[in-house]
């Protein structure tokens, strides 16, 4: 109960406080990638419950000659890459933690493709609402492996509290200045996620 009403409370005073500058980061967007300005992909929440994701968008949608998307790092501009370091490209995601789909803190919601390539203990990150940053990304982001991602979700899911909450808050206002664990090393984002113990080699299917 008391998660929650922060969450409401968090999200809603960036949103009031934040409209202007989300509507610049509106018209930014529209100028330099065009339409759509919002990312939107079906996401694992809480007990598995799907919901649609939003955010900033921060990459083109260039294509193959077969019509396939091109690699994210390919598709991934100057300007986009700027709003992912600073994070700017989560603003958004404050309207579904007042919804109430997310956390402002909790495990990073992923694909729903990834479901059924989790095992029960990696599983266990979904028994908590996912949030827009967490222990994970205070800890390394995509700098760390997915085995070691998904050892930082499941130990954040025993040891949750709204004193962790708090510090992982302002950790991650540290870690957003100092701009870290943004990317894998040779990925635009993170490699796919495919079942298999450590980091994949297969680019991430991910287009944000």
């Amino acid at each position: 109960m008391f998660k929650r009403l922060f969450d409401i409370l968090f999200s809603g005073s960036v949103l009031i406080c934040g409209c202007l500058p989300l509507l610049a980061l509106y018209l930014l967007v529209r100028w330099k990638l065009g339409r759509p300005v919002f990312f939107r992909q079906e996401r694992a929440g809480k007990d598995g419950h799907l919901f649609n994701m939003m955010k900033f968008r921060t990459m083109t949608e260039e294509r193959d000659a077969s019509g396939a998307l091109l690699p994210d790092e390919e598709r991934l501009t100057p300007f986009g890459s700027f709003l992912r370091k600073t994070s700017l490209d989560e603003l958004p995601e404050f309207w579904d933690v007042l919804k109430g789909n997310m956390s402002v803190v909790g495990p990073r919601p992923l694909p729903t493709r990834y479901l059924a390539r989790y095992t029960p203990e990696q599983a266990r990150r979904h028994t908590v609402k996912p949030g827009i940053t967490g222990w994970t990304q205070v800890s390394g982001r995509n700098g760390l492996s997915w085995d070691e991602k998904f050892r930082c979700d499941v130990w954040y899911v025993d040891h949750h509290s709204l004193l962790l909450d708090f510090k992982i808050i302002l950790l991650t206002v540290w870690r957003v200045f100092r701009c870290e664990g943004i990317s894998t090393p040779g990925y635009g984002t993170a490699p796919e996620f495919t079942g298999d113990a450590g980091t994949s080699d297969t680019p991430s299917a991910n287009p944000q």
